[in-house]
């Protein structure tokens, strides 16, 4: 098609497409921060000007909750990082959908469409939700990593990063690496607190005037909630009238409901297992917590203030580029439980600076995280990509239209 049509200009590409089908691709179907985006981007793409599939490697609520939305889905068996076996069935899906682009999110999805789209001849979008690789894990697992990183990037149409300092490392890792900076957006009409919601409290057992702090998230190393744990038992040595409300799954979870146990706070802490139901959560909650150790723009946070919570969350890089401590949260150190209690305890002790972060919390979500803009931008991507494909290319799509 020769030269790239002007931002939000569909006229020369609907000369040769009537639609532009995307192929969304995840790791699994469960309800992360990844899986929450991609249920949020197909719902807010222009249906007049594009048609989204997608393809998870696992089942999950998130495959319900699309065939709820009536988006074409598929799934292929897969918990392995660059599975051979899955490599075929995925061009075969490639090639049966008429895709013309493919959309990965997230490292595990993009390693197992790399050849498939290659083979394929299609191009391939890849948005880095956080990096694979952190200061955190061993020296060789985390030069593999990187390495596998650099392969993806490198082989990819555009590179997508959730947040500036994602794009910075991926600048400070990889020679030539470039990414559009797209944040995460929500969806301000579901995670709206004006809305009537079912009585988590009540339901759960929780006094209405205990101040409820809130944790939602899988439970695993990135997002540490065992660090939380040992924090709220110091908090309670010297306040009350406090609960804990700890939402979700993982492979730490029985780690830490015997932490609990074992510091003799079990009785102060509310678990439940993972829930679709997280505007009604987070309508119970005061004050939610992310003590997470590395972030690209988390999602839950997002939602969070979007409910209009107070927040305190760790000092990493994507939340330190929406939380302003202060100003609509409040920032902690990682893995430090004394600043983690004494950030809470302020918070729980005095209502009227919590009401003020809340109030600044949804009013960041409103000025900057939308759902609409998200879209917006990322459709942007997909039709400078598809503007620079051979013209073969979009004879043969248009053969099958």
């Amino acid at each position: 098609m020769g030269k790239s049509c002007p931002s939000r200009d569909y006229s020369r590409v609907m000369d040769q497409h009537r639609k532009i089908r995307v192929l969304q691709a995840i790791r699994q179907g469960l309800i992360g921060g990844g899986e929450s985006h991609v249920l949020s981007l197909v719902s807010a793409l222009d249906r007049d000007r594009f048609d989204p599939v997608v393809l998870s490697f696992t089942e999950g609520p998130m495959i319900d909750r699309l065939r709820e939305m009536g988006v074409s889905h598929h799934v292929i068996p897969s918990t392995r990082a660059f599975d051979p076996s899955t490599w075929k069935t995925v061009k075969k899906l490639i090639e049966d959908e008429g895709i013309d682009i493919v959309h990965a999110h997230g490292s595990r999805a993009a390693s197992n469409l790399l050849l498939p789209v290659k083979w394929s001849k299609r191009p391939m979008i890849y948005t880095i939700h956080g990096w694979s690789f952190h200061d955190d894990q061993p020296r060789v697992q985390k030069q593999l990593r990187i390495w596998s990183e650099r392969l993806l990037t490198s082989a990819s149409a555009a590179n997508i990063a959730v947040s500036a300092s994602n794009r910075d490392t991926g600048t400070k890792h990889f020679s030539g690496f470039k990414a559009d900076v797209v944040n995460n957006g929500i969806d301000r009409r579901i995670f709206d607190p004006s809305r009537q919601f079912p009585d988590v409290r009540k339901e759960l057992g929780i006094s209405p005037d205990k101040t409820v702090v809130g944790f939602i998230a899988r439970m695993t190393l990135q997002k540490d909630p065992q660090t939380l744990v040992l924090a709220f038992a110091e908090l309670l040595r010297t306040q009350r009238d406090i609960v804990l409300l700890m939402v979700g799954d993982g492979e730490l979870k029985e780690e830490v409901v015997e932490l609990a146990r074992s510091l003799g706070i079990e009785h102060s802490i509310v678990f439940q297992p993972f829930r679709t139901d997280v505007p009604a959560l987070l309508q119970a909650m005061d004050i939610y917590c992310l003590p997470s150790l590395w972030e690209g723009l988390p999602i839950g946070l997002l939602e969070a203030m979007a409910m209009g919570k107070a927040v305190v969350a760790t000092a990493t890089d994507g939340t330190k580029e929406i939380v302003r401590h202060g100003g609509n949260g409040v920032i902690v150190p990682e893995k430090n439980p004394a600043a983690l209690a004494a950030a809470l305890a302020t918070l729980h002790l005095n209502p009227e600076n919590r009401n003020f972060l809340q109030r600044a919390a949804r009013a960041t979500i409103e000025d900057r995280f939308s759902q609409e803009s998200m879209a917006r931008q990322i459709e942007d991507i997909y039709l400078r990509i598809v503007s620079r494909q051979p013209s073969k290319q979009h004879e043969r799509n248009n053969a099958r239209i």
